[in-house]
């Protein structure tokens, strides 16, 4: 029995690629008992580890310091084939002459930054100087930055010379679309929230049906959250892969194998899906 004023407290990644999932429970059909929290996806991350979350999107990355105690919603990812326009490494020199220079990463990524180190050291030999950068980075102090989510899709302020989209590049490199977030239930909060947890992933069904049914309405109100974004939004979403396919979890598998081979990320043993029914 839930207490009356208790909410499962549902997190948000506040940007506009996580929209889609949840444009139906804010806009259309709210769903009571649960309280939607918006974060960066390092912030959210961060909260699931803490258990102040009971489900939210998360960075791929984060699994692997999280995976004893969630498990993954069997259907929803936010993911890329190829080119995303999103997750940007910016850089004064090419991509090849990075060795040893200042590389800064961006303290709302955790995915992204996993990506940029595999590609680097596996494919170019290179390990850069590393370090955090905010979301919003400029390069006086480094020679490339890593920008993602909304602040990759608002135009840059002075003109950089070099720009590498890593969804595209990870495809060319490697032959694998890139996985940027999942879905995860803490297990402890299985059983107390199920009726809830069932809403929440029938509303998210019927917020990517939106995105045929009811896109105009859609993007005009993404427009309306995120008004700085110049990127043309409706393209964007086309760019976007929401569905947790077969070739993505193997895609999936190959991102953390190279992690793990490479001593970036904790091993990941497997990909453990909600076992009951939905």
């Amino acid at each position: 029995m839930i207490p009356r004023n208790e909410k499962m407290k549902l997190g948000y990644i506040d940007y506009l690629n996580c929209y889609p999932f949840y444009y139906y429970m804010q806009e259309k059909a709210p769903l009571p008992g649960i309280e939607i929290i918006p974060g960066y996806p390092s912030e959210l991350n961060k909260m699931m580890i803490n258990k102040e979350l009971d489900m939210s999107p998360i960075s791929s990355a984060a699994l692997s310091s999280m995976q004893d105690r969630v498990v993954l919603l069997p259907y929803f990812c936010l993911s890329s084939v190829g080119y995303i326009r999103s997750v940007l490494l910016i850089s004064k020199i090419p991509i090849e002459e990075l060795d040893k220079r200042k590389v800064g990463l961006s303290s709302a990524s955790l995915t992204s930054i996993v990506l940029i180190k595999i590609l680097l050291k596996k494919f170019y030999n290179i390990v850069p100087e590393y370090t955090e950068t905010p979301p919003t980075p400029n390069l006086n102090k480094v020679d490339a930055a890593l920008v993602i989510g909304n602040e990759a899709l608002i135009n840059l302020k002075d003109p950089v010379p070099y720009i590498y989209d890593l969804g595209d590049l990870w495809f060319r490199k490697t032959g694998f679309p890139v996985v940027f977030a999942i879905f995860a239930i803490q297990i402890d909060s299985l059983d107390k929230y199920k009726d809830i947890i069932n809403e929440v992933v029938k509303s998210y069904k019927a917020s990517l049906k939106c995105l045929y049914t009811d896109r105009d309405n859609l993007i005009r109100c993404a427009k309306k959250r995120y008004p700085d974004i110049n990127y043309n939004i409706e393209k964007y979403y086309t760019l976007l892969r929401f569905d947790l396919t077969e070739e993505f979890r193997n895609s999936l598998e190959y991102y953390f194998h190279e992690a793990s081979e490479l001593g970036i990320l904790k091993n990941v043993n497997s990909l453990n899906f909600v076992s009951f029914d939905m």
